[in-house]
């Protein structure tokens, strides 16, 4: 059998996002369980959108998210080069075959008069098909004019996509299309072919915005004579709302800023394979090593996947949770508050081990420890926006605080167990509910919008930064 060879074949036009990624990541997890290659090449020709820059970010996202590609740009291969703009040589090659054929021809007019042709199309109520207007003795094509394909038997197309299953489309769709612009440079309909013909490419697995043109295609491969490949559509990622294709006016952002915000590279890729693809179980959290076991293209579905970012955080969550605490404190390195810079490690990864489990985002932690390093700011909408604490006097919130310092002062042995065995003789000397005794110590001793388990958080505090902090929560007020 010939090996599976598949690629991953971005535009540099700009930042990289989840779409993007998800095109790459599903030949990645074939290639990969299929003991394959996974080819990298950046498509290029496209000048005028070209972005300077957006090259490395391709790369640099792919790298972060462990992506890894056997040939392409920073690796190399036997079929290089693997950017467009380097391979001018090959298209023009596989261009000369097609006019020595017949099958191709170089296109005479300007814009102006292909405007005209299609107007006159519209007037007569038929669609417009170049090939209708093709010239009967174009000139020789010299490299200074577009060069076209020339369809001579536009026919029925008949193909299996593992993912959309049979389709077929009638000679009506097939035109007579630019190969080569005046440029030089190969359109994407011309160069993705000799592209993935010359490196090999056994499967080609992209959106289904391109399943349209492969009757196209498929007349090129036949002109070219050469082996078709698999061919596969993925469906779109859908706005949140479920009702377009996914783009940034939805809120869509690089992926880059999710990785900004604290995302973990492994529920990046867990949350993008799960786009559209399941395993036919109810597991929701899939290893890298268990999404190449299990992925098939059969098992995509062919409706569009919806974009839930709230499933993106709480998977993240997941993901940081599954991580030991020296892993975690690995990663966080850039995410602490300032006022942690010259605390002891040790401190920080025990203040790491109260705050995990409230993580979704990595930079959730400096609002969610910033109190551990310093002294917080009050902030009284706490208390205010608060159902239960808004209800209190000034003089009620005094006296439950008072009655908390006095109680605490008493304890020698300042661990969680004997803070919460004395948290709990409050709540009966007070005659407070946990949600009201316990939310106004948190505030007045954290001023967070939530912490961690109570007793835990005033023990990591200590002893004299508790006391402190409520003993001066009547000033602050």
């Amino acid at each position: 059998m010939t090996p599976i060879r598949t690629r991953f074949a971005p535009s540099p036009t700009g930042y990289i996002h989840v779409g993007n990624v998800r095109a790459a990541l599903f030949p990645y997890l074939l290639a990969r369980q299929q003991s394959g290659s996974f080819i990298l090449r950046i498509e290029d020709t496209d000048q005028a959108r070209f972005v300077e820059g957006a090259t490395d970010a391709i790369l640099d996202t792919l790298e972060w998210l462990g992506i890894d590609w056997d040939e392409g740009p920073r690796k190399g291969g036997n079929y290089g080069p693997y950017i467009q703009t380097e391979r001018r040589d090959h298209y023009q090659k596989w261009a000369q075959k097609l006019i020595d054929k017949g099958l191709a021809y170089a296109d005479p007019y300007t814009p102006e008069q292909v405007q005209s042709f299609r107007e006159e199309a519209i007037a007569s109520k038929k669609p417009f098909l170049y090939r209708d207007y093709r010239p009967e003795h174009p000139p020789t094509w010299d490299g200074t004019q577009p060069l076209r394909f020339k369809v001579v038997e536009p026919k029925r197309y008949t193909w299996h996509d593992p993912i959309m299953g049979e389709l077929s489309a009638g000679p009506e769709v097939l035109d007579d299309f630019i190969l080569l612009k005046a440029d030089g440079l190969p359109t994407y309909n011309f160069a993705h072919i000799v592209d993935d013909a010359e490196m090999g490419v056994t499967h080609v697995i992209r959106g289904l915005e391109y399943i349209s043109s492969i009757p196209r295609y498929l007349s090129l491969y036949e002109a070219l004579e050469l082996t078709v490949p698999v061919l596969a559509c993925m469906p779109h990622i859908m706005a949140p709302d479920g009702k377009k294709k996914l783009g940034k006016r939805d809120g869509a952002k690089s992926v880059t800023d999710y990785k900004v915000d604290g995302i973990l590279p492994e529920a990046m890729l867990n949350f993008l394979a799960s786009m559209g693809w399941n395993d036919g179980t109810e597991q929701e959290l899939f290893s890298r090593e268990e999404l190449i076991d299990k992925f098939s293209l059969e098992r995509v579905q062919r409706s569009g996947a919806r974009f839930d970012e709230q499933r993106l955080l709480w998977m993240n969550g997941q993901w940081i949770r599954r991580l030991s605490v020296d892993e975690l404190y690995d990663r966080v390195e850039n995410y602490w508050p300032l006022s942690a810079t010259s605390a002891e490690p040790a401190y920080k990864r025990q203040v790491l081990t109260l705050v995990q489990d409230r993580l979704k985002l990595l930079s959730e932690l400096s609002m969610m420890s910033k109190y551990f390093f310093e002294e917080p700011t009050p902030d009284h909408s706490l208390i205010t926006d608060n159902k239960q604490l808004k209800k209190l006097s000034d003089n009620e919130i005094t006296s439950l605080l008072a009655a908390a310092t006095e109680q605490l002062s008493t304890l020698e042995d300042w661990t969680p167990e004997a803070i919460q065995e004395t948290l709990n003789q409050l709540l009966e000397t007070t005659g407070q509910k946990p949600g009201i005794l316990f939310s106004l110590i948190r505030i007045a001793t954290t001023w967070a919008p939530f912490s961690p388990q109570l007793n835990d958080t005033l023990a990591l505090l200590g002893k004299e930064r508790t006391l402190g902090r409520l003993s001066r929560y009547p000033a602050a007020n």
